[in-house]
């Protein structure tokens, strides 16, 4: 199912103290495995709910028996356990799970206080990426979110070895509704990587081009400038002006 073990015991104490969790937390834990990260968080937390989609590496930590452990078998896209209002996620995730999962975590009615997460160290990089390397799930984490690297992990850390080398990032979410027209102006804007933002969105809501780029001047953006090249808050204003103008339709 794609998930390489951690084997390293260091990197594993450092997940645990980045997240910060202590005898008051929650803390659901993403795909478990073979339950390295688990005890450690078990020996940390008030109670750990771990969700594993894999029946037999299920059943073993059922056996295990860790008293404030709940192991609970099924497949965290489809269904998250219910956490209550306060709870943290730490998990080192599968690299094919890694967007879908952040973006259906941070779109959720209950959102955890703190998410850190073992993930592929270039996933990592393009998460945390400044104006000028701005990309579509870069700009989907901002907006819910403050994401930061904390470490990087090397590939023989984990066994079965991965290709690629890893990274700790932890995720703070804010208390900031979905707004649908923000991310429609943003899969407008990126839909065309070398085109310019204002013909891009020429394209998607059907605007004239001349009315896009008197638009981006008045927000103080670059009429010439690429998607990748705006910032969150460049996104937020546009989103805004667009909104109060009812320029488009959400």
């Amino acid at each position: 199912m794609g998930q390489n073990f951690l084997i390293d015991q260091s990197i594993v104490k450092k997940i645990v103290k980045t997240a910060d969790v202590n005898k008051n937390d929650a803390v659901l834990e993403i795909g478990p495995g073979t339950g390295v990260l688990t005890r450690e968080l078990a020996s940390a937390a008030k109670k750990v709910i771990a969700i594993e989609k894999d029946e037999r590496l299920a059943g073993l930590l059922i056996k295990e028996n860790i008293k404030n452990v709940e192991i609970v078998i099924g497949d965290a896209l489809k269904q998250m356990p219910d956490m209550g209002k306060k709870y943290k996620i730490v998990a080192n995730i599968p690299y094919y799970l890694t967007s879908f999962l952040i973006r259906r975590v941070l779109e959720s009615d209950k959102k955890p206080e703190e998410i850190v997460l073992l993930i592929q160290k270039e996933v990592a990089q393009r998460i945390c990426a400044k104006p000028g390397e701005m990309n579509l799930l870069a700009l989907a984490v901002n907006y819910y979110a403050k994401p930061e690297i904390k470490g990087f992990v090397s590939k023989n850390c984990f066994w079965p070895r991965p290709k690629v080398d890893s990274a700790i990032i932890r995720i703070t979410p804010f208390k900031r509704e979905k707004n649908d027209l923000f991310f429609a102006l943003a899969r407008a804007g990126f839909s065309h990587a070398r085109k310019q933002l204002a013909n891009n969105l020429s394209i998607g809501f059907k605007i004239k081009k001349e009315r896009v780029e008197e638009i981006l001047q008045k927000n103080g953006i670059n009429s010439k400038a690429r998607a990748q090249e705006l910032s969150i808050g460049d996104w937020l204003k546009l989103s805004s002006y667009f909104s109060k103008e009812n320029t488009v339709k959400e």
